[in-house]
């Protein structure tokens, strides 16, 4: 039975303590809990080391009614290992972690972590190339508002909401919302939503929390099937941007890593070794996007499309003469 616990609180431990919770099972819902929590192809082996056969782990026994019953008198005990508790004493200093817990519940994890020594402090961190322009995460109005929008995903509510626009504009409406997202380079999160007129969806676009001044639920379920790969699609660029990526400092490595969650198409020049990527992305987040790929300054060239290509001069001819109106100014100071 070691095996099972080759990595504590790995996927199958996970797995098992939660089929444990309960004192009676069945071979549906262990079938189920495997599929949808283990991997792709935990469901070839998993089951039979759960599920009694003779050669199973041990952890059920079967009723004589053909349910699964489990050996144990109580559910698993999760036990937190020294590591595991320095990495949540340091998680605790994040700001961003009451948006997901309440006051008392943090304040018990203090108590209890008392002694605990950080695994890392955020002063050993210094991050470059972030906006400014963040969100408050410790305001006690933005946490009220993260928290309606989280419940409103969940459960697909119709909220009505009032926020100010990218352009300084008082915008109002019901909305549904589908997902959330947290942009690290930008520190903040949004939400994709959909706008509902009658009922029915007018369009879709992104809305950062931080930008909501009044949410308010409307009492009512949205219940039209919605796809986010078709919400997603909608927005997705007619023309993706080609980028030609060299290996000069790791460039294609980083480049990859860094746009890993986007689709794209990518072909390899044998002779030079420089890669011509095809990059899919949201056009809604296209000055985000510029962002990300100016600050791979000459290991990156942007092909197109045009206007990006455009776009992307006019940011580097402003940052040029920021700079030399900064020398100049260091010059007159000597």
């Amino acid at each position: 039975m070691m095996n099972i616990f080759s990595e504590i609180y790995g996927t199958y431990f996970r797995i098992a303590a939660k089929l444990l919770e309960k004192e009676i099972t069945d071979d549906k819902t262990v079938n189920e809990t495997v599929q949808r929590e283990g991997f792709r192809d935990s469901v070839l082996f998993l089951p039979q080391k759960l599920i009694p056969n003779g050669e199973d782990w041990g952890l059920f026994r079967r009723t004589a009614d053909g349910k699964l019953k489990r050996i144990t008198k109580n559910p698993p005990v999760r036990v937190l290992t020294a590591l595991q508790k320095s990495w949540l004493k340091a998680k605790l200093t994040d700001k961003r972690i009451r948006l997901f817990m309440d006051d008392d519940t943090l304040k018990q994890l203090d108590e209890k972590l008392a002694d605990v020594r950080p695994f890392y402090l955020k002063e050993q961190f210094r991050l470059i190339d972030r906006s400014a322009d963040r969100d408050n995460f410790g305001s006690d109005e933005y946490i009220a508002n993260f928290r309606s929008i989280l419940d409103a995903v969940k459960h697909r509510r119709i909220m009505y909401i009032e926020f100010v626009s990218g352009h300084g504009k008082r915008k109002s409406g019901k909305f549904v919302i589908l997902k959330m997202e947290y942009s690290p380079k930008n520190g903040k999160f949004r939400a994709y939503t959909y706008l509902l007129r009658n009922d029915r969806i007018r369009c879709s676009g992104i809305m950062n929390i931080g930008r909501i001044t009044k949410i308010v639920d409307t009492g009512r379920i949205f219940r039209t099937p919605v796809s986010l790969d078709d919400y997603f699609s909608s927005m997705k660029c007619s023309t993706p941007a080609v980028i030609r990526v060299t290996s000069e400092r790791n460039g294609v490595e980083r480049f990859m890593m860094e746009f890993a969650s986007y689709e794209k198409h990518t072909v390899r020049n044998l002779e030079t070794g420089e890669y011509t990527v095809e990059l899919w992305y949201d056009y809604q987040n296209e000055t985000e996007l510029l962002i990300q790929l100016l600050s791979f300054g000459p290991v990156i060239e942007i092909m197109g499309p045009p206007q990006l290509r455009e776009q992307a001069k006019i940011r580097i001819d402003r940052q040029a003469e920021l700079l030399a109106g900064y020398r100049g100014e260091s010059k007159d100071g000597e």
